[in-house]
């Protein structure tokens, strides 16, 4: 980041605009120059959410279908350009753009371009359904406060015509229940990949379950800390550079021409032993309370650190994924088996507060 080329002003505006919630309400892009600044700072750090969704999905063997990315609401097109770098060439091997904003389709093509010279890249009609079973992904980011509920169902219908789907949303209490709902309505046309454990009902509608919400952390890159420009970014407006709550929903068709298993099923595991850890883990002395989704429900669970010295130190020090298989002994972890991920969890607040 260059502190020098970004317009602070257009910045803060954005900022306001995005906390008070009235960012949805009208057009907040006004320049290109907007979009420079904007996609150096916030849509980077959404682009670290996104890099956690997709180690996520890669150490869990999951690939989208062979074909074209499309980037809905695309903004400075920071989401796409994130699935190019990991499936770009051999999967994804075109992007389309779309945005409310002439200026946002402008920048996203622009940028794309510029990263992926030769990327066959151009702007799409979001009234007009791609051909379904044509290998299309869907990426959307950070849009449910601008989308309005009455448009939804129309929506969920557009959505239907598209092989995968990838969402990631703020981690906030209301934005995780906003896709839970959509998980409901669309698991019947929809296989769940991520983060759902199972297939069934989510365990967080059960009534008792109605406070507790479905969201991870992100790690931005370690260099963050000690580097001058982010740190005085961070300052500025206000941002702890290490809370990155996200929540998110992976889907691919059932009628897919690619069927993807879900790795601790093709590894012998029951389903019901497939552990999706949520959250941060609470730790105390000897001990920590890990949050923890199962199809038998959603629950708290009790690691002892002498069951496994070794993970439990890794996951005080945030070096975990998400996933893992868990063996119980009552409200007691008698075997929690990490499932391998590079990915780090880092430590972060879970309120319920939005951090762009």
């Amino acid at each position: 980041m260059n502190l020098e080329s970004l317009d602070w002003t257009a910045l803060e505006r954005l900022r306001a605009a995005f906390l008070s919630g009235s960012a949805g309400k009208a057009a907040y892009w006004t320049s290109l120059s907007d979009l420079a600044s904007y996609d150096a700072t916030f849509a980077e750090r959404i682009g670290w959410k996104w890099d956690s969704v997709l180690a996520e999905l890669t150490v869990a063997g999951w690939t989208p279908p062979i074909g074209a990315v499309y980037d809905f609401g695309c903004g400075s097109g920071i989401a796409g350009r994130r699935l190019l770098r990991t499936w770009g060439g051999d999967r994804l091997q075109a992007l389309r753009v779309s945005d409310r904003s002439p200026l946002a389709e402008q920048f996203a093509v622009d940028a794309a371009q510029r990263e992926f010279p030769g990327l066959d890249v151009a702007r799409f009609d979001a009234s007009v359904p791609p051909a379904t079973g044509t290998g299309t992904t869907l990426v959307i980011s950070h849009v449910l406060n601008e989308l309005p509920s009455a448009a939804r169902t129309a929506f969920l219908a557009w959505i239907g015509h598209f092989d995968a789907v990838l969402w990631v949303e703020p981690g906030t209490h209301a934005d995780s229940q906003a896709l839970i709902d959509l998980r409901e309505s669309l698991k019947s046309q929809f296989r769940l990949v991520a983060p759902c454990p199972h297939q069934d009902a989510c365990g967080l509608r059960a009534p008792e379950r109605q406070s507790d919400w479905c969201h991870f952390f992100a790690a931005p890159p370690s260099g963050i800390f000690a580097d001058s420009d982010w740190v005085r970014f961070g300052q500025r407006m206000g941002i702890d550079l290490r809370g990155l709550p996200y929540s998110y929903l992976v889907l691919q068709r059932r009628d897919s021409r690619q069927v993807h298993v879900p790795p601790l099923e093709t590894a012998g595991a029951p389903e019901g032993d497939t552990a999706r850890l949520l959250g941060s883990p609470r730790f105390y002395k000897g001990y920590a309370k890990l949050f923890c989704c199962q199809k038998s429900g959603v629950g708290e669970v009790i690691f002892q650190k002498r069951t496994d010295p070794a993970l439990f130190k890794r996951l005080e020090r945030q070096k975990t994924g998400t996933q893992f298989r868990i063996r119980m002994d009552g409200p007691k972890v008698a075997e929690l088996q990490e499932f391998p991920s590079s990915g780090e969890m880092p430590a972060g607040s879970t309120e319920d507060t939005v951090v762009l």
